[in-house]
Parts: structure tokens; sequence; C-alpha cells
């Protein structure tokens, strides 16, 4: 009997991408998207299971037989929260699909799902990779904490946007809470001692002259500034999130120690208050070698769609760095551009989502080939 050969449904893609992108499923609240995809997934005869997060939030797993499979196909069902919410829904304009999730991303995980489902309908449902789709990445990670917690394998590939570049380094990330404090007093006593917003424009000018006069490199992103409020008073509270993206040669842990020299000298006598400074988030960037294997196969399957081979890095924060400081190497290769995701007019190109599904297709061939 002829085995056949696996073939990816453009149609039953684009449904199942429209669906998922129709659904509202920011950070915390991917009750629904679980839902339907567990019901997707075991009508298309794939053995999924839930594995919980937190309370009502779950991961869906897929998880190949036996203790040989080397990679596992990562995905994040959650979205940042919608910029308008009466128009974050699927819509097309010829090839460019737009909507909330659909380069960061929706468009990634159906591509995976499809190459999965079309794989084992042609191989007596038997898969040589795991699937995981995961909650909580825009926010905390939580999802893919909880994956690591219980499962390892050597490789991942995590369909984040990256114009189907594969991304073998990925860059490091701190996020930094910044609290600065003041007296409390009538407005029409203000002193410049007594702002606590004062002191944090001080900090944010010294901290910023500092990193682009010294440390180009660092890309920083200014964020969540706020102060306490009561009126016609001196305000004796204010704080500010600031997330660091650095390359990942560079050594996070020096970065860190210039930030609370810098906040330290700008605070009252310099010193520094338990909690003035909290680093909320630290992720080592990485660098994966691109030898042995794992790496050739994934070239081999980029060459063969005829894509340039020509690897990267990954500019942002994701579920790899989780996945990384648990052992696991991801290879980051998606469809879709970085530059799209969180905007107001997020977008992917419809071609670029087939074609990430038959590259994941390609992989899984070549892992059930053995290779």
């Amino acid at each position: 009997m002829t085995q056949l050969k696996p073939q990816i449904n453009i149609e039953r893609l684009e449904k199942l991408f429209s669906e998922m992108v129709d659904i509202y499923s920011p950070s915390g609240k991917e009750a629904e998207i679980v839902d339907y995809l567990e019901n997707y997934l075991k009508e298309s005869g794939l053995p999924v299971i839930r594995q919980n997060v937190e309370d009502d939030r779950d991961n869906l797993l897929v998880i190949a037989p036996g203790d040989n499979a080397q990679a596992v196909f990562m995905g994040h069902i959650d979205t940042v929260a919608a910029p308008d919410y009466m128009n974050y829904r699927y819509s097309r304009e010829g090839d460019e699909i737009y909507g909330l999730g659909t380069a960061d991303m929706k468009g990634g995980c159906a591509a995976m799902i499809e190459a999965f489902i079309a794989y084992a309908s042609a191989n007596n449902g038997n898969i040589p990779a795991s699937l995981a789709l995961v909650v909580g990445e825009e926010e905390t990670g939580d999802g893919a904490q909880a994956f690591v917690n219980e499962y390892h394998y050597p490789w991942a590939i995590i369909g984040e946007p990256t114009g189907l570049i594969p991304c073998f380094s990925h860059y490091g990330y701190l996020e930094v809470e910044i609290i600065t404090y003041g007296k409390r007093m009538h407005a029409s006593l203000a002193h410049k001692d007594h702002n606590a917003i004062r002191t944090m424009l001080n900090m944010l000018l010294a901290l910023t002259q500092y990193l682009d006069n010294s440390r180009q490199e660092v890309i920083y992103n200014i964020r969540d500034m706020q102060s306490s409020q009561a009126g016609f008073v001196v305000p004796d509270r204010c704080s500010v999130f600031i997330d660091f993206h650095v390359p990942p040669q560079f050594g996070i842990g020096e970065l860190s120690f210039e930030i609370e020299e810098i906040v330290s000298a700008q605070l009252k006598n310099g010193i520094l208050i338990q909690d003035s400074l909290i680093f909320s988030t630290i992720h080592a960037g990485y660098d994966i070698p691109q030898k042995g294997p794992f790496p050739e196969l994934i070239k081999d399957a980029v060459t063969s769609h005829l894509i340039e081979w020509k690897p990267s890095f990954f500019q942002s924060d994701s579920d790899a760095s989780i996945l990384w400081g648990a052992g696991i190497k991801p290879v980051i290769l998606g469809p879709g551009e970085l530059t799209m995701a969180h905007t107001s007019d997020e977008s992917v190109s419809l071609k670029e989502v087939n074609k990430s599904a038959e590259l994941y297709l390609s992989i899984l061939n070549s892992l059930g080939d053995g290779r």
C-alpha cells in the first residue's frame, strides 16, 4: 500500500487562522481560544491534552509518543490587549491579513497546527515531534514555564514573526521598575526636593544620557509611568517601567549593575532604598551554533522552499528565553514581521503563513524519516 504524501490544506488553514483571530484572547483571558482549539485538534484526530497553568488557564499539548522526539513546536495563543476593541477582527485585503495577533503569532500557530494535522493524516496519526500551544507569553511567560517544568526536548521551533528567517540568536531582556519618593504637601508649598515626579525625570534623564552615550547597542523603552494622584498636592510617589533589550553577546549582569549605580547616584544621599529599583525580569540572550543534525535539517527545509539561508537574531523577548533557561535550544522561525506586532494595523501575508505551514511540514517529514 502506497503511503500518502502529506499536503497542506490551504483552505482549511485560512479558515482556522480567521477563526483564531476572531477570538479575543489577551493574556490572562485565553479560555475561549483554548476551548476552541482543543475541540479543533480532537476533531482532527490529534491526541490533545490540557496542561493547567493557573485557574482556568491551560496550555494545549500534542505530545509525540515515546521518548525519542527531538523537538517541540511552540506557539503562544495569547495576544496583547486590543488597541481598539471594535476593530480587532480578521480582515483581508488581497494577500494581506489584518487583525489582532495575525503576526504575533496566531499565523504561526495556525500554520503549526495545519502542519501537524497534515502529517498525522498521512501517517496513521503518528507524529515525530510535539506541539505546545501556550498561554501568557505577552505578560509573564507562565505558559512556557509550566511546559518546561514538566517536559524537555533537545530542540524547539517557535513560530514568532521572523519573515521565515531562522533565528538561532536571541536578545537578552531586562524589565526594570524604578520608584521615586517625595513629600506629600499642599501644592503651593512645593519645593524641587519634595516632588517624586521631578526626581524621576532627573533619574530618567541621567539614565538615558548614559545609555545614549555609552551603551548605544542597548534598546530601551520607557513605559507605564504613574504617580500618586490626590488632587492639588505634591506627589509623594512615582513609578516607571523600562524595557531593555540587549544583544546576545552583551553582559546583561553588567548592565544591571550600571543601572543600579545610576539610580543610586540620583537618589537623595545616594542611598538605594530597598524598593526603589526592582528587576522584574532578567532573561539572558543566547547564540546557538548552526552546526549539527538539527540545524542542518532546518537549513535543508528552508532552502528547499527557495528561501535564502541567512540566519539572524530575534530582537524581542519571547518564550524562547524560558526554554533556553531550561536547557532547550530554541530556533525562532515564523511568518510575519516583528515590526507589525503590537501595532494598531497588525498584519501578515497569507502567502507567508501558507509557506510557513509547508516549511513546518517539511521539518516534520525530515524528523519522521529519522533525521
